[in-house]
């Protein structure tokens, strides 16, 4: 087409005119205008809102440290770690960790070596700052997709799929993962849809002389599990429950849009009506108004 088909020259392909840039700018500040109209401001609580913040806020912080006195299924299971699998089921903040922590101090000591594993790498990433502060950065080492650092430590952690590869490795090269204790910390990934996979075969390939510490705050069927595990290991498995409530409580919020924190629950212990305000069907509401 020629500049005198139409008395003008073609536009670019791919380009974009004054015009269509104009309308672009008009449209995006229609919409700021727009969000800005409808946009809530933000509003006073009231007193007995207050009352709930505070109360829900109330104790959070650093508790004081106090001599650590270990629970019974704490002691049980690092008798029985010594000589048997253990899986532990204890609710979050019931010390699951510190059962894991002080096997793995034992065989430090004794000159041996232990992988820890976790499903994510934050946690993992967590883990290592954690115990390189307790055994001290020279006997720590940590392996994930973006991470390999001390990777001969006495003490790996890492992310489950990294312990599941070296098992891979050494069976295809005929040789031995150097580690006397494992501990797959969230064990009950392994009835996760997508992942699953990764425990069932780091569980089925971990050689039976190396033991095993199976840490999960919310496996179901405890039993029924460990009955697999040993099946799969031929190795015992000792099933300790700590049965109860969390020793750490857990408190529910709802962060509103205007930043605005409501209490899940009202002082009576019912559920705060006043969040319902914010439900999709009430914003469009308010919308159309």
């Amino acid at each position: 087409m020629s500049r005198s088909d139409h008395g003008r020259r073609p536009r670019k392909r791919g380009g974009s005119s004054s015009a269509d840039r104009y309308r672009k700018e008009r449209d995006s500040k229609r919409r700021l205008a727009w969000e800005s109209s409808v946009r809530p401001r933000p509003v006073e609580p009231s007193p007995s809102q207050k009352r709930s913040i505070e109360n829900l806020l109330a104790g959070i912080g650093v508790p004081d440290e106090k001599p650590l006195k270990p629970d019974d299924f704490q002691l049980e299971a690092l008798a029985a770690i010594r000589h048997e699998d253990v899986l532990v089921t204890a609710p979050t903040g019931s010390g699951k960790t510190w059962i894991a922590r002080e096997e793995i101090r034992r065989l430090l000591k004794e000159g041996k070596r232990a992988w820890y594993t976790t499903p994510l790498k934050a946690l993992t990433n967590s883990k290592y700052v954690e115990f390189s502060k307790e055994f001290g950065s020279d006997s720590v080492g940590i392996l994930t997709g973006d991470r390999k650092e001390n990777s001969g430590a006495p003490l790996i952690v890492g992310t489950t799929e990294i312990y599941r590869n070296q098992l891979f490795d050494a069976l295809r090269g005929g040789e031995q993962v150097d580690t006397d204790l494992v501990v797959l910390d969230e064990a009950h990934y392994l009835a996760d849809e997508e992942r699953g996979h990764v425990w069932e075969e780091a569980i089925i390939l971990t050689p039976p002389r190396i033991r095993m510490l199976l840490l999960s705050a919310t496996v179901g069927k405890a039993g029924q599990f460990a009955r697999w595990i040993g099946d799969v290991r031929g190795a015992q498995v000792r099933v300790i429950n700590r049965a109860g409530s969390r020793p750490v409580e857990l408190r529910a919020a709802y962060l509103s849009h205007r930043l605005q924190l409501y209490t899940l629950f009202d002082e009576q212990g019912n559920f705060n009506r006043e969040i319902e305000e914010f439900t999709p069907e009430k914003r469009r509401s308010y919308r159309r108004r």
